[in-house]
């Protein structure tokens, strides 16, 4: 299984969330709504798609099956949320 794309859209608003993330696996199958989220001192994390319960929990609607999966997934999603950032940044310079 092999990402073929990933579409960062970030959120320009303070708080914890940072981006939206769409993921697209082999160019058949795409996951909408991964979060990258700053968690203690700065460092970013991922979160999959949720849904909230009846008793208020949150349940993931998709996530991968083990953490060899998770990890790379997470890398790539991060490599791009950052190279997002770099592309922006001479752009902001610029005003």
């Amino acid at each position: 299984m092999l990402i073929t794309d990933i579409r960062v859209r970030r959120i320009n608003a303070d708080g914890r969330m940072k981006a939206v993330v769409s993921v697209t696996f082999d160019d058949a199958f795409v996951v909408h709504d991964i979060k990258i989220i700053e968690g203690q001192e700065g460092r970013l994390f991922t979160a999959m798609p949720s849904r909230k319960t009846p008793d208020g929990e949150y349940k993931d609607i998709a996530h991968p099956i083990n953490s060899t999966t998770r990890t790379m997934l997470n890398e790539q999603i991060l490599a791009k949320y950052q190279e997002v950032l770099d592309e922006e940044a001479p752009q902001e310079q610029e005003l």
